[in-house]
């Protein structure tokens, strides 16, 4: 694991948890991981009713009372998802109104299944082999019990670009700020996957990136000659 960079001019110098390299050209995809809630026996119930992904795992819950934790577009458009495939959603938020875009809220708002739970957080999980229920807190101090069958987090996601923030620029949300040819803001340093800050992060864009940043990498590289 890269650890961190040094820009010597002629070459970079990459520090790894192994052993220092050097390259006359750089491609991170380090990739970003998802956020957690950072509850008790989150880690021992993902995947027994506890997913980061309702593209992924929705199906599994079909019939099922499911909830969706977030407040941008990404629990928006799991809610929708999860509408046509779960008998009950509830969505929760923190807040008392959504950061994702009104058209997904106007669109949750016309489904009979979709229940909107505010000001509230995932507090608690209650599970033996599999989650049975949450435990909601809203801003008022009132707890409140919610059965469930799933829970589908999504409050986000962590870029690993940590430890070259003091080389690579990083927008506010930590990710690199590249456009569509990978270059970053240090020549011979490019960026591919879900590090790079984009509108889709998906195993496609993913690997359409590592395909441009290593054919850009070697024009740097032959460029330098």
């Amino acid at each position: 694991k890269a650890v961190g960079i040094k820009d010597e001019g002629d070459h970079k110098e990459v520090t790894t948890t192994k052993n220092t390299y050097q390259a006359k050209a750089v491609i991170l995809a380090t990739g970003s991981e998802n956020r957690k809630l950072g509850l008790e026996d989150e880690e021992r119930l993902t995947g027994r009713g506890i997913s980061y992904c309702a593209t992924c795992d929705g199906n599994f819950y079909r019939n099922k009372v499911v909830a969706v934790v977030g407040g941008g577009n990404t629990a928006l458009e799991d809610a929708l998802y999860l509408t046509d495939i779960a008998a009950e959603v509830y969505l929760i938020h923190r807040r008392d109104s959504f950061r994702g875009e009104e058209a997904n809220v106007a669109r949750l708002k016309e489904k009979q299944n979709v229940h909107f739970i505010y000001n509230s957080n995932v507090t608690k999980l209650n599970a033996e082999k599999r989650l049975k229920s949450i435990e909601l807190t809203n801003k008022d101090g009132s707890v409140q019990t919610l059965e469930v069958n799933a829970l589908f987090v999504a409050v986000g996601r962590i870029p690993e670009n940590q430890n070259f923030a003091d080389l690579v620029e990083l927008d506010e949300a930590g990710y690199i700020p590249a456009k569509e040819d990978c270059h970053t803001n240090v020549p011979g340093i490019f960026v591919a996957g879900d590090n790079r800050a984009k509108a889709v992060r998906q195993l496609v864009t993913a690997a359409s990136d590592g395909a441009v940043a290593a054919t850009e990498a070697v024009h740097y590289i032959n460029g330098q000659h």
